[in-house]
């Protein structure tokens, strides 16, 4: 259930093999510290372990959001009058908006886990940025948003 005034909220977690490889990390660096003895072993498999889960959980924090009269992607906040068509993007139209056809001045919220994305174009004159790439799970529900809020 979404709160009030949210028409779409998505959080693209890390996949579960991140946090294995979190986890390899922190084995890592307790096998560094093996030569200094156990105690520096099990602080380095505690630390590193942590260390590494910290940065693969701020990673996969990142939410994208449709309110009454804005998309939150990231740390961006834009208003929906400010915004064009919305396009779905497949696995290939995504690979490709985001190699080859990238525009350098697009605000691209990228995670290379999820394939899919949403191409949403900038309409306001003011704003050098000519559209934001979404990498999204839910593609059509993200569309389907933004359009019934602009309605």
């Amino acid at each position: 259930m979404l709160p009030a005034g949210v028409l779409y909220d998505e959080r693209l977690t890390a996949p579960r093999s991140w946090w294995l490889i979190a986890a390899l990390a922190g084995v890592s660096v307790g096998l560094t510290l093996l030569p200094l003895g156990l105690l520096p072993l099990l602080g380095g498999l505690v630390v590193g372990t942590a260390l590494a889960s910290v940065a693969v959980s701020s990673y996969g924090s990142v939410r994208i959001r449709v309110v009454a009269d804005s998309l939150v992607a990231g740390d961006a906040r834009v208003p929906l009058a400010a915004l064009g068509e919305a396009h779905v993007l497949d696995a290939e139209e995504a690979r490709a908006w985001r190699t080859h056809r990238a525009d350098p001045r697009a605000f691209m919220l990228l995670r290379g886990y999820v394939p899919t994305a949403v191409r949403v174009e900038v309409t306001d004159p003011e704003d050098p940025t000519p559209y934001l790439y979404l990498s999204t799970r839910r593609p059509g529900a993200l569309v389907d948003a933004l359009e019934k809020a602009r309605a």
